[in-house]
């Protein structure tokens, strides 16, 4: 028997009404993902790497602003023409955040902080990994229940059927021709995404140079992105749009680093150095039994001979 699947169909909750209250399940999985990359992921890495909680936390927090700031700054510069006003630009509740920018902030900041701190970046971003495809499953579900993310008209089987009638903001979450099937870019970004998951899950285990990890995914989710976005229909800027810009660079420079160098940059092992002569200063050598021996440090003497 042959089966034929023309589009995928179902009927977007764009809010979730309780009482008074009105939430976004975009917003839900943003949290959940968070949450989940930071404490199923993040601080364990952190513990395992050597990094205090104290620090854990401040990187936590740094990165959680800088994601706030980075996705609307980068969503305004890049339709700067669309705002009337410069008060129009804090008006988050209508919409307007790109995930590249919220990455990018992140990165800004918890950067800034660790190098504040001599703290070898690679050591933290490497951790980071993980947890940051997890929090965009979970992110990426939350725009493929209210439909947000998509793009131009298709064929392909993984398309999906616009709602009639379709209205932004009550029967779907982003433009749509009514009753026409169109790319689901959420969709493909979470397959992405869970790639990515398994891969770095995979690449913790081996014995790779500080920042492999991080440059793998950047060379990969970059160039995700710049494939994604041709189609979708967005504002470009010298054909390909602002998170094709950023996906670019990020892709070219990851894959620079990975293929030519194949070393850890020294920008993100600030450090270092430090960290390893800490650790040498509190060696200590245990025989068989696990007693510690005390590491002589003074000069032998001998006797001199006549």
């Amino acid at each position: 028997m042959r089966f034929l699947i023309s589009a995928i169909a179902y009927d977007p909750i764009v809010r979730i009404r309780i009482g008074p209250l009105s939430l976004s399940p975009h917003g839900i999985g943003i949290a959940v993902g968070f949450l989940v990359g930071i404490y199923a992921f993040f601080l364990p890495g952190m513990r395992k790497a050597g990094i205090s909680e104290d620090h854990a936390y401040g990187i936590v927090m740094r990165v959680l602003v800088g994601a706030l700031v980075g996705t609307r700054l980068f969503y305004v510069l890049n339709h700067l023409s669309e705002f009337e006003s410069p008060l129009d630009w804090f008006k988050v509740w209508e919409g307007g955040l790109t995930l590249l920018g919220g990455m990018t902030g992140a990165v800004v900041l918890s950067y800034l902080y660790c190098r504040g701190r001599k703290i070898p970046y690679f050591k933290v971003s490497d951790q980071a990994m993980p947890g940051l495809a997890a929090g965009l499953i979970f992110g990426r579900l939350g725009d493929l229940v209210i439909a947000d993310h998509l793009g131009k008209t298709t064929n392909f089987i993984l398309g999906f059927r616009c709602p009639t009638p379709a209205i932004v903001g009550e029967t779907v979450g982003s433009p749509c021709p009514a009753g026409q099937v169109v790319h689901q870019t959420a969709l493909y970004d979470l397959l992405v995404a869970a790639g990515l998951l398994a891969l770095m899950l995979f690449l913790r285990r081996k014995d790779l140079f500080a920042g492999a990890m991080t440059m793998t995914f950047g060379a990969i989710y970059g160039t995700a992105r710049l494939v994604e976005d041709f189609l979708r229909a967005d504002k470009t800027i010298f054909g390909l749009t602002g998170s094709q810009w950023t996906g670019l660079l990020a892709a070219l420079y990851c894959l620079y680093v990975l293929a030519v160098r194949r070393e850890s940059p020294a920008w993100g092992m600030a450090g270092a150095e430090a960290d390893a002569g800490e650790s040498a200063d509190s060696a200590t050598e245990e025989g068989p039994g696990g007693e510690e021996i005390a590491v002589a440090r003074a000069e032998e003497t001998t006797p001199e001979s006549n």
